[in-house]
């Protein structure tokens, strides 16, 4: 039985502190108590998000839970990436896992495997670079593919996260929300009467040794801007990230982390004209690579037999990520338009690979004889896309619903087609899946409907996705796949007045199988196990509702805003790899095959507090969460979904320096939330961060951040979670004790 949060509590929380506190979305956002004309519909508020409906609202004015972080804050955070920048959220993780691993292995290889929300993660999880979807996921065996690296945070105008289903507004991926960077523009660059501006930043963190160093120019043609262009490089080089194991050796027993180099530049460029005052063509292009190189000490050591005994002696790993991505743009805006106020259509190619190498020195024991034997392994994932969206907004009076009523319309197109392919190198079958192309289409409409303090969002979304999978170098059987999916969502607001809005949210959203699902095949005789597809896997489907209240009160003493929740999400058909046959044996070997599980639940309340006043802010907030998967009657708790959370965090602004302190506090996993009682459930913890920045000159910034102030000694449960509880270098994945980061930034 799930442990139920009932939303009474977050209720009566709310009705506690709703006389003297003010509700307010967990991001920092000015929110409107009343109905919004149609000019101040679209009108630039102090944060906006445009990835809860794909159109412009506060997000205090959203059913929904948002957050939205700034270029400002994801600077002074100094994050070298998602992982960084997203550690003190309270619903929010990122998987990544000690680099420890072996030839036939790829545990710990994906990096920073992407964002959990609220206990879903992965390919569950759509991830957005200016509108265009990031690579799929993919792990078997000795391969490991994240997403979390292709977000590249020093291109980032903003960092969006919605939480709960967003295939109404995207299609498929989005089961559990949407994560969604927006790369910087030239107007970000350039202050007000500059025709040519830009900034250089350095920095250096010595959590693994990097060092980062970005250049930003941006230049426009005249003060009409007609023609404006931005030219940003940017590089990391570093090593491998600290724990605080202690064991140093070369073999199994080593905690200390494996050695690492990396490199890790990128490239964004844009370049846009005015064709007239209402239309805009933009031009984007964007470029990133990561290479890696892993001394793995630990595999070292490494014994297997099945009647020959092979030792690894030796394991190195070369892994490489690259990125590209172009597209062509057209904007047009005009609020005096009669029908049509907005109109945005994007054309996009973007090709991404993973390339993993690993080499492994061993010796083979047979008879008492042991003879050398190298191995190789080599794998190239690839996926290449190419697509088309479109989206117009038309705001119109509708004095038949009321005398001050107006609604916004969004509707629109999206098509995209995806190549993917994955071949081996010292592997065989070669091919772990066949030749696929993913090709999914969809429309939408959304209709915003403010009708004075009351706003009402109805939406609705039809989809069709197919496979088709290519036969041609694959041993097993290609079976294509094809079906449709069509998502409503409701929202709705009630500003009653500025310290009490309740809201609810209503959102049903899917995920289409991935082409390694549905085709697989592999099969390993000498471990005694292999892999099957399924031809008839269906898309898993989630039924989600969020109830919520926020507010803000304002008084001589400051100003206080609030949000607590409750959310209730329901998934069928959930999407699992599981043993279907076999017990192991040589005669009797292992089959894996991706199955739907029967349904899957994940309950969880939340609530967050702010408290600002002349220039002091001070916020809080806890969440708690509880999931099941359910599979043949049999109800098993989701690993996935997180222990409580809670953070603290106290900053103070001024004009020309700044100071920020954080705490954060995780609670312990629970026994009863694990699946298995073979698992290690690492224990609570609470961390202090320390950050400042200042401006000798107006133009010199400088910041310096303190992680884990008091070195605390503890794990992350989504870094560890599968880790068996008799394992004896449980200090191997271990959080980094204290690290120091500094940079500075000069602006011209």
């Amino acid at each position: 039985m799930i442990r139920k949060t009932p939303l009474a509590l977050a209720m009566g929380l709310a009705g506690a502190v709703a006389p003297m506190l003010p509700l307010s979305a967990w991001a920092q956002a000015a929110s409107t108590t009343a109905a919004p004309t149609a000019a101040a519909l679209d009108a630039p508020l102090p944060l906006l998000t445009v990835t809860a409906t794909r159109t412009e609202r506060a997000i205090d004015n959203v059913p929904a839970t948002v957050t939205v972080l700034p270029a400002k804050r994801i600077e002074q955070s100094g994050a070298r990436d998602i992982k960084d920048l997203l550690n003190d959220e309270l619903d929010l993780t990122v998987r990544q896992q000690a680099t420890r691993f072996n030839a036939s292995g790829g545990t710990a290889r994906a990096g920073n495997e992407g964002v959990n929300i609220r206990g879903l993660e992965g390919n569950q999880v759509m991830m957005l670079v200016d509108g265009v979807r990031t690579p799929a996921g993919f792990t078997f065996g000795p391969i490991g593919t994240g997403r979390g690296d292709f977000l590249v945070l020093d291109t980032a105008q903003s960092v969006e996260v919605l939480r709960g289903p967003a295939s109404t507004q995207y299609g498929s991926d989005g089961l559990a929300g949407v994560v969604s960077l927006r790369t910087l523009d030239p107007a970000d660059l350039l202050k007000k009467g500059q025709t040519f501006g830009g900034f250089a930043r350095a920095g250096y963190n010595s959590v693994d040794d990097s060092w980062a160093a970005t250049l930003g120019l941006a230049g426009r043609e005249g003060l009409d801007g007609r023609w404006q262009g931005l030219l940003l490089l940017t590089t990391r080089r570093g090593h491998e990230t600290d724990n605080q194991g202690g064991v140093d050796t070369q073999d199994g027993t080593r905690t200390t982390p494996n050695p690492v180099s990396y490199r890790a530049p990128a490239v964004l460029a844009k370049v846009s004209y005015a064709l007239a005052p209402e239309h805009e063509l933009g031009l984007s292009f964007e470029s990133q690579q990561r290479k890696q190189d892993t001394e793995v000490y630990s595999a070292r050591g490494d014994v297997s037999s099945r009647g020959t005994t092979t030792t690894t002696t030796d394991l190195d790993a070369h892994d490489k990520l690259d990125r590209q991505r172009v597209s062509l743009e057209h904007r047009f805006d005009d609020e005096a338009g009669s029908w049509l106020q907005r109109a945005r259509s994007q054309v996009y190619w973007q090709d991404a690979s993973t390339h993993q190498l690993t080499l492994a020195e061993r010796t083979l024991t047979t008879a008492g004889v042991s003879t050398d034997s190298p191995q190789s392994r080599d794998y190239n994932y690839e996926q290449k896309l190419l697509g088309f969206s479109t989206q117009l907004e038309s705001t119109v009076a509708t004095p038949a619903l009321g005398p001050d009523t107006r609604q916004r319309f969004s509707y629109g197109l999206d098509w995209s087609q995806a190549k993917v392919t994955g071949e081996f190198t010292g592997i065989t079958p070669p091919k772990l899946f066949p030749d696929t192309t993913y090709t999914l289409a969809g429309a939408f409409v959304q209709d915003e409907i403010e009708a004075g303090p009351i706003s009402i969002i109805p939406a609705l979304r039809f989809d069709s996705y197919k496979l088709s999978a290519s036969q041609a170098g694959y041993t097993g059987t290609a079976v294509s796949l094809s079906d449709q999916a069509a998502t409503p969502r409701l929202g709705a607001i009630w500003r009653a007045d500025e310290a009490f809005a309740p809201y609810v949210n209503w959102a049903r959203g899917f995920r289409a199988p991935t082409p390694d699902q549905v085709n697989s095949s592999f099969a390993n005789p000498a471990q005694f196990y292999s892999s099957i597809g399924n031809p008839d896997l269906k898309a898993e489907r989630a039924n989600s509702v969020e109830l919520g209240l926020r507010g803000r009160v304002r008084g001589a003493w400051g100003e206080l805003r609030y949000q607590v929740l409750h959310y209730d999400n329901r998934y069928d058909d959930f999407i699992s790899q599981q043993v279907v046959s076999g017990t192991g044996a040589p005669t009797d070997p292992l089959v894996f095959q991706y199955i739907n599980l029967s349904k899957a639940r994940i309950l969880g309340s939340e609530a967050r507090a702010e408290w600002q006043r002349s220039g002091w802010v001070l916020n809080g907030g806890v969440a708690i969460s509880h999931g099941r998967s359910e599979a043949d009657g049999v109800k098993t708790p989701l690993d996935t979904v997180e222990p409580a959370r809670s953070t603290l965090g106290l900053r103070y602004e001024a004009a020309d320096w700044s100071l920020r302190a954080s705490a954060l506090h995780v609670q312990g996993k629970a026994r009863s939330e694990i699946s298995s009682a073979t698992y290690h459930a690492p224990t609570g913890y609470t961390t202090l961060d320390l950050g400042g920045s200042w401006k000798p000159l107006p133009a010199l910034t400088l910041q310096a951040n303190v992680s884990n102030l008091f070195d605390r000694h503890y794990t992350r449960w989504s870094d560890v979670r599968g880790l068996a509880d008799s394992s004896t270098v449980k200090d191997a994945y271990t959080a980094p004790g204290r690290s120091v980061q500094v940079a500075a930034r000069y602006d011209f």
